[in-house]
């Protein structure tokens, strides 16, 4: 009922925030002969905020067109590698005409970065994925919102999570002999399942695991969100959270935990930043400060942006990382996709780096909740471990902005490159079909040309949908 009417005052609004930004716009706009009249900024400024604060906000765009390599600056391409019925894996291919540079991206590491299934979509980490591009080969798992998904398509579940990042692992590790992986909050702790399921069937595990402010042991410095997770009962969160999604998308009848209360609780937990943040907005507007206003609106354009998650994986996430911590007492059983239970075992784990991230100032994932990650993976070597507390950041702050591109990423390069051994240049390297000729010409992954390619289009390469 609850999200029925949500949506009922959702569409009432969408006229009045229409109106607001048509009048926002003629009061601001020079030609306009009403702009002239006294406080007609301060008036376009705050039917600006009304609009904002009223409108409906959707799936971002992660718009990463080019990023620099070198000295150069290279194209990027953005495509679906595997499309499964709750995430797409994409790839952020990359291309240059500049021979050098060509074979300098050859030879740079390939990283599967595991976005967050927690509220946000992935394009949250938008900052990470630009910033990492630079020197790495870049995939990125893009969780879909639940409301969206029919269904027929099945249930969703923490085991099928993990299922996933094998999957997409193997995947990575098929087209180039190995990879990197890393997680950044939430999946910190599925990623580490899925890569012990896979060291414990003795599978070729990722050859370094960067884990950044996730809750690997919520026992430690519980923050407000951990005490609300694990003084509430399960079935508190069943009864106040759980609705199921209206007949008009195409998930109708799927129990969710929607976006509009996952965003009320992000807005609750620091409401006075939130409240200045939307002043000092309008204050901006009113003196023409357009470059803080561009920068007020990408963060919450962003930041507003929300996505419905399964019920099913919400509550066995609750039950399993914050209200029994299964992960480390060591008792989380796995379905297998093959419908087998697996016994999580992180000390199985012995050849890869890992490398642990934590911010001082972190009020989502406390201190110590991540460095759990090196009790458990006992059998890895103290040289190939490592922890780093970013000081004066936030949660955020790790993964975003100046601190991440000036303290964190240098780290994660280089721990990166020093466990990146040479099994690549060992393995062969399997290609897959592309999408243009001229893939075959400058693409990251692929042999450079020695004489003039044909660039004619070929047929776009179908991909598959499977299901649990």
């Amino acid at each position: 009922m609850l999200y029925r009417i949500y949506e009922t005052q959702r569409s009432l609004m969408e006229p009045f925030a229409d109106f607001a930004l048509a009048a926002s716009k003629m009061l601001s706009n020079p030609l306009s002969p009403v702009s002239q009249y006294p406080m007609s900024h301060r008036l376009s400024a705050t039917y600006d905020l009304m609009y904002r604060l009223g409108k409906d906000y959707e799936k971002p765009q992660f718009g990463i067109q080019s990023v620099p390599v070198g000295n150069v600056h290279v194209a990027v391409h953005e495509r679906i590698e595997i499309n499964k019925p709750f995430c797409d894996l994409i790839r952020f291919k990359r291309f240059s005409d500049d021979t050098s540079t060509l074979t300098q991206l050859k030879k740079q590491p390939v990283v599967l970065i595991v976005a967050p299934l927690s509220g946000h979509y992935a394009t949250l980490l938008r900052d990470t994925v630009r910033t990492m591009l630079q020197s790495h080969k870049v995939y990125i798992t893009d969780w879909k919102n639940a409301r969206l998904v029919p269904m027929s398509d099945g249930e969703f579940h923490l085991d099928d999570y993990v299922n996933y990042i094998q999957e997409f692992i193997r995947h990575i590790q098929n087209a180039y002999g190995n990879c990197h992986v890393m997680s950044v909050c939430q999946p910190t702790v599925p990623v580490l399942a899925a890569v012990s399921l896979m060291a414990t069937r003795g599978e070729d595990i990722p050859l370094s695991m960067t884990m950044m402010g996730g809750p690997i042991d919520a026992s430690k410095s519980p923050t407000a969100v951990n005490n609300l997770a694990m003084n509430k009962s399960l079935s508190w969160f069943e009864n106040n959270v759980i609705y199921r999604v209206p007949q008009n998308f195409a998930g109708a009848g799927r129990r969710v935990y929607p976006g509009f209360l996952q965003h009320s609780g992000f807005v609750a937990m620091n409401p006075d930043r939130h409240l200045k943040s939307h002043y000092d907005y309008f204050k901006d507007l009113v003196k023409g400060d357009n470059s803080n206003a561009d920068s007020h609106r990408q963060f919450y354009d962003e930041y507003n942006a929300v996505l419905d998650m399964d019920a099913d994986y919400y509550l066995e996430t609750i039950q399993t990382v914050f209200q029994e911590f299964k992960l480390m007492n060591g008792n989380w059983q796995v379905m297998s996709v093959d419908g087998k239970k697996e016994l999580v075992r992180p000390q199985y784990i012995k050849g890869a780096g890992l490398l642990t991230i934590e911010g001082e100032l972190d009020d989502i994932s406390g201190s110590g909740q991540t460095k759990a990650a090196h009790t458990l993976c006992k059998s890895i070597p103290s040289k190939l471990q490592m922890h780093f507390e970013v000081k004066g950041a936030g949660h955020y702050g790790i993964f975003s902005g100046r601190r991440w591109r000036e303290q964190v990423y240098p780290l994660v390069t280089q721990f990166i490159l020093d466990n990146d051994t040479q099994q690549k240049s060992k393995s062969k390297l399997k290609r897959e079909p592309s999408l243009l000729a001229e893939d075959f010409e400058f693409g990251e992954d692929q042999p450079i040309a020695k004489k003039k390619i044909t660039r004619a289009k070929a047929p776009a390469k179908k991909v598959s949908r499977k299901t649990r």
